[in-house]
């Protein structure tokens, strides 16, 4: 495979990921997030040689809905890590995405004031640009290389709306919902999906005169958890609050953490869990690929919009219409 024009070899991209060298690592998620297929083609040449290097990182989802103080909470969290636990952390942050310009809006390197100028720390924002739940598709290969590059925690950020959390726990080790309280109902906006993926959910901004409201939050929470039956981990998802601004009980949710990886390698459950989410990247990368020969297939476009017009006029059901146009990308294949 040909290297894309003013790209580095191979062999350099992976000797400057090795080496931590955060220019080239970066230059190589660019690849991977590229939508031209020769980016794309050359991207996998390095994953595939960064992957015997990946896979010893501590993977933890972070979500919760807008205003919930995610960037914040990650800002204060990962500098606990790098500052007193000497971990290197990685975030990957997924930004709602500008439907005009498709980049990214937010800007969290700047509201990650502590870890944009922490040498242990690297800050990679992606837009999300209308990928399921926010969550970009080159998140998960994004990991493999951020893992070779020696970082020890890989933190993601999702933006916290739609299929996001169902999407990203199948990528992380371990799922923190942060939830805010004052909002009435406590319970209010917490699904029951969310709470059964959740291996953790902490009340935020438990500080000043939130402090009882917080506390509440949490009570209402730790009640409604014990309604529901064990994760397959075995393991009960616990409730907490804390600060990103006082910085209080972030130093305990590290330690929960911590107990929680403990308690799945005892059991098992950490090597399961890695392996059935190996299996389901390699089943939602054959739909995605499968899913961009359908639609590039030349006349595939034009039968789409022809058909649409007979679907909608109630001329024929969406099955048949669905077999046609399978029929006429079968043919293409054939034709090939």
């Amino acid at each position: 495979m040909a290297k894309p024009k003013n790209s580095l070899s191979t062999d350099s991209y992976v000797k400057g990921i090795l080496a931590r060298n955060i220019t080239v690592l970066s230059k190589a998620i660019t690849l991977v997030e590229s939508k031209l297929k020769s980016d794309l083609e050359f991207a996998q040449e390095i994953i595939e040689q960064c992957l015997p290097h990946s896979g010893n990182s501590i993977r933890i989802a972070v979500s919760g809905i807008p205003g919930a103080g995610k960037s914040s909470f990650i800002d204060v969290f990962g500098s606990l890590l790098t500052k007193e636990f000497g971990k290197k952390v990685a975030v990957l942050t997924v930004d709602p995405s500008s439907q005009i310009s498709k980049g990214s809006i937010l800007g969290d390197k700047v509201r990650m004031e502590k870890l944009s100028n922490d040498e242990n720390a690297y800050i990679r924002p992606s837009p999300s640009s209308g990928s399921l739940g926010g969550v970009t598709r080159s998140t998960r290969e994004s990991i493999i290389l951020c893992e070779a590059a020696g970082f020890d925690v890989i933190i993601i950020e999702t933006v916290g709306v739609g299929q996001s959390e169902i999407t990203v726990r199948s990528m992380v080790d371990f799922f923190l919902l942060l939830h805010l309280s004052g909002t009435g109902d406590e319970l209010q906006g917490i699904k029951r999906g969310i709470i059964e993926i959740a291996d953790a959910i902490a009340v935020n901004k438990c500080d000043g005169d939130n402090i009882k409201k917080a506390e509440l939050a949490k009570r209402e929470i730790e009640n409604a958890v014990h309604l529901f039956h064990q994760s397959e981990s075995g393991w009960q998802t616990r409730v907490m609050t804390c600060s990103a601004i006082k910085n209080t009980g972030i130093e305990d949710i590290w330690s929960m953490i911590e107990e929680y990886i403990g308690h799945v390698l005892e059991n098992g459950f950490f090597d399961l869990n890695r392996n059935q989410q190996s299996k389901s990247w390699l089943y939602e990368t054959i739909t995605n690929m499968l899913e961009e020969s359908f639609y590039s297939t030349e006349g595939i476009g034009d039968e789409i919009k022809r058909i649409e017009k007979e679907v909608t006029a109630g001329k024929i059901n969406t099955f048949n219409a669905g077999t046609m146009l399978l029929k006429l990308y079968k043919s293409s294949l054939k034709d090939s």
